[in-house]
């Protein structure tokens, strides 16, 4: 752990202490409103139906523009593109909540809550391709840059537990509306602070993506964000069969606890992704954590018990990151340096829109067959994970850069020999 500890201080070192402060603080609205919203409308307007149209139009939004916010980002730099987002999206979400409590209509809640999705400023995928940048300019060592994608995954894993959770302890106290409020206020003041953090200039392009022979998305991503949508669908479906089954037991206020237990698990995985000795290819760490996350979801279909859930899904949480920590990882390797930004805001919306998909209809499935039906889709979707991950050969780009951004291209550092490249082995 001493060597994976001084691998993490050259992460904090690449930006300094404030920006991951910032960066945490600032994605953390984007775990907050979908949850949030739901139960904003839900208190306020009396029906689950509205609630959920407006919470899936939010997702809806976010799937639809968050591609479109990457690629701004890669094309006009992220100050620019991550300070108007937040500024935007704090408005947006002070419009739902006073549309809410004011009891103003369905269809314009859902408005709303689409235009809340559309203008997420999207943080996190863009502190991963910062920092990933960062890295490159400063040809630090493949150790350094899994470390950074295995930082970032843990402050989103966090966040998304985090998130909820304080959303149910202000339903709870008071009123939805005051965590929704608290999120508007923190996605301006510390999205603004991540958009101007002079780190920013990482991200910037001396000419814009589409003059740039050769930086056409190529096709190896698609397995990677087909697998980060399974991994949503897992996780939707885990989500809805968790609800149900604690509903059956008489103890639905444990279904947050139960999330957090997965979460915080999930989270001490993806740090130690940091620890696995830079020989093993990503592909082999992708192929191992699809199999490990179809083979630990299977005793959820005999899960029975309280004691017995939160055995199961916290060992289950153990698969979860590693599996987000390489795809990302395969990502960044695959796409031009010109659209990594785009390629990692396109792999954040796969994910949330393959949940949020999950969720809606797994939902009726446990409602109508109970939890195991539920907890059956999650096994499903985890099975075709691996099934891709067994059978597709992610590549690394190889055309032409604008910057010193690729491990093969860093000025003072060995370029990778064919077989690394195809196996996307690190140096």
């Amino acid at each position: 752990m001493g060597s994976t500890g001084r691998t993490y201080r050259d992460v904090i070192g690449l930006t300094g202490p404030l920006l991951p402060v910032m960066s945490f603080l600032g994605r953390l609205p984007t775990a907050t409103i979908q949850f949030g919203s739901v139960l904003l409308v839900a208190r306020t307007n009396g029906s689950l139906a509205a609630a959920g149209l407006t919470g899936g139009a939010l997702a809806a939004g976010q799937v639809a523009c968050g591609p479109l916010v990457g690629r701004l980002a890669d094309r006009r730099g992220q100050r620019t593109v991550v300070l108007a987002f937040s500024l935007a999206n704090a408005a947006a979400i002070a419009a739902l909540v006073a549309a809410a409590l004011a009891g103003l209509s369905v269809a314009l809640l859902a408005l709303l809550g689409a235009v809340a999705g559309a203008t997420v400023p999207l943080i996190g995928p863009l502190g991963r391709a910062r920092l990933v940048a960062l890295a490159r300019r400063s040809a630090a060592p493949e150790s350094t840059v899994g470390a950074a994608l295995s930082f970032e995954s843990t402050l989103d894993e966090i966040s998304f537990v985090l998130g909820p959770a304080l959303v149910g302890l202000a339903a709870v106290l008071a009123h939805p509306a005051y965590a929704l409020g608290g999120a508007a206020l923190l996605v301006a003041v510390c999205g603004s602070g991540f958009a101007l953090h002079p780190t920013a200039r990482a991200t910037r392009r001396d000419r814009p993506a589409r003059s740039v022979p050769g930086s056409r998305m190529p096709r190896s991503v698609h397995p990677l964000r087909a697998a980060l949508a399974l991994q949503g669908a897992m996780f939707g479906a885990c989500q809805a069969g968790v609800t149900a089954l604690t509903e059956r037991l008489g103890q639905e206020e444990q279904a947050g606890l139960v999330y957090a237990a997965m979460g915080v698990m999930s989270a001490v995985a993806g740090l130690s992704m940091a620890a696995v000795p830079g020989r093993i290819p990503f592909t082999a760490r992708w192929r191992a954590a699809t199999a490990a996350a179809f083979v630990l979801s299977l005793p959820l279909l005999w899960t029975r018990s309280m004691g017995g859930l939160y055995a199961v899904v916290t060992v289950l949480g153990v698969a979860y990151a590693p599996h987000l920590v390489t795809v990302f990882g395969l990502t960044e390797r695959a796409v031009p340096p010109t659209r990594l930004a785009e390629a990692m805001a396109c792999a954040t919306s796969a994910i949330v829109g393959g949940q949020a998909l999950a969720v809606a209809v797994t939902g009726r499935l446990a409602e109508s067959y109970g939890p195991a039906a539920a907890f059956a889709a999650a096994s499903t979707a985890a099975a075709l994970a691996c099934a891709i991950a067994l059978t597709a050969r992610p590549s690394s780009y190889t055309g032409p850069t604008t910057e010193p951004a690729r491990h093969a291209r860093v000025p003072g550092e060995r370029p990778a020999t064919p077989t690394q490249e195809q196996d996307l082995e690190p140096t």
